[in-house]
């Protein structure tokens, strides 16, 4: 008899490559015998019907299998489960696991925080550095043209009429201090920045060890700004949490860095904005997606742009296996 049942549908190995065999290998390291089974990409199977006797399974990782609460009561002898539903396979059915859980089973939650902080909080780090030097833009000006080679001054290269140059001595303005936040923040600052945070809901701790300094009052974080990112996850509470005024307060020149999600913003202002040579913008997220091709956005002298990938890594995948195995008793 296995100690853990590991089974997987092929759509979860097309969002999450590496995950599956990288969590196998983690239980593997606990357990002497592990079941692991990838189901064909034409399978129809309900989650009881793939095991020959799912009465007898301890412990189960369903990735993205179809199941139903019939498929569960099957499962008699089940001491610990991780039943993952739905595109990313960490959305459970509050019904499934209230039924598990009414029976004694450890139900092992999961949550999108954490898995991919580091992955984002470097790409926004790319990003940043990216528009103040204008990397995107020289590399596909040199490609059709000598005249980028041509400074305008012999020993400076960037765009003054933006924040330019080094990270080191930038006023870096963040709305958020969690993961990704966080990890953000102590990048810039051990480059040399002075960084300020605004969460009302975030420990002291939070800040102390980004190198941060808490700002109360949020339209004071935006005065001073050379460098801004809205840094917190989209919820109900925070879509439109950065409203018009707030980004009319931005200085001219300001560089906004979004790797979160475009809803945290007024888009509109913000789009105005950019559009109007006033802010420079390095954004992997937008509010629509995918960005039209003719969207007045693209190929802008003081835009970045990259198609929501900040997070997209081998190393998010490896880590969320790594959280998901961590649960296990």
């Amino acid at each position: 008899m296995s100690e853990v049942s590991i089974i997987v549908h092929p759509d979860f190995d097309q969002i999450w490559p590496f995950t599956a065999d990288h969590l196998h290998e983690l239980l593997l390291e606990k357990y002497t015998n592990v079941e692991f089974i990838r189901l064909p990409r034409d399978s129809q199977l309900l989650l009881s019907e793939a095991f020959p006797q799912p009465g007898q399974i301890i412990r189960l990782v369903s990735l993205g299998v179809p199941v139903t609460e019939q498929c569960l009561d099957l499962f008699t002898s089940l001491q610990e489960a991780f039943i993952g539903i739905g595109r990313y396979a960490e959305k459970p059915i509050p019904s499934l696991t209230d039924a598990l859980a009414g029976r004694g089973v450890h139900v092992i939650a999961f949550s999108s925080v954490g898995y991919w902080g580091q992955s984002v909080a470097e790409f926004a780090l790319g990003l940043t550095i990216a528009a103040l030097r204008r990397i995107p833009q020289t590399h596909r000006e040199m490609m059709t043209s000598h005249d980028t080679w041509q400074y305008p001054q012999e020993q400076f290269g960037d765009n003054p009429s933006f924040a330019n140059g080094t990270i080191e001595g930038k006023k870096v303005r963040i709305v958020g201090a969690g993961n990704i936040a966080s990890r953000y923040a102590k990048f810039v600052h051990m480059l040399g920045a002075d960084v300020a945070v605004w969460d009302p809901y975030a420990g002291d701790p939070a800040f102390h060890l980004a190198g941060s300094r808490r700002e109360w009052h949020l339209d004071r974080l935006l005065r001073d700004a050379d460098i801004f990112l809205p840094m917190v996850p989209l919820t109900p509470h925070t879509v439109g949490l950065i409203k018009k005024e707030h980004i009319q307060a931005l200085p001219n020149g300001c560089l906004v860095v979004m790797v979160t999600r475009a809803e945290i913003c007024d888009m509109a202002e913000l789009r105005g904005r950019v559009l109007a040579d006033e802010l420079s913008l390095a954004a992997d997220v937008f509010d629509k997606e995918p960005l039209p091709l003719n969207d007045a956005l693209l190929g802008r002298h003081n835009v970045v742009h990259t198609p929501h990938n900040a997070g997209r890594t081998k190393e998010a995948n490896l880590q969320w296996a790594e959280m998901l195995a961590s649960q296990f008793r």
